[in-house]
């Protein structure tokens, strides 16, 4: 257990942090795996931006590495350029 009151505090908001962050890491894959499950080209292309933003903020904020911003988006990029 922590013997100052600065750690204690510190644990609280790591449990807190670590929870929001875990929310927006879920989210963020959900959308990644119901864009790469579409089969539609034009509605790829239109929720693409979406995920696009969402993935850049998430790398900004240190959520997920910025190089895993850019595979991810890299392979949807290609996904929906294969798309018929």
């Amino acid at each position: 257990m922590a013997n100052h009151k600065s750690s204690v505090k510190r644990i609280r908001q790591d449990k807190k942090r670590a929870l929001h962050n875990k929310y927006y890491a879920k989210t963020m894959r959900n959308a990644v795996r119901k864009l790469r499950a579409m089969t539609d080209k034009e509605e790829a292309m239109a929720m693409y931006p979406k995920v696009q933003k969402m993935l850049d903020k998430l790398a900004k904020t240190n959520i997920i590495h910025k190089n895993k911003a850019a595979n991810l988006k890299s392979g949807l990029t290609k996904q929906i350029a294969k798309l018929g």
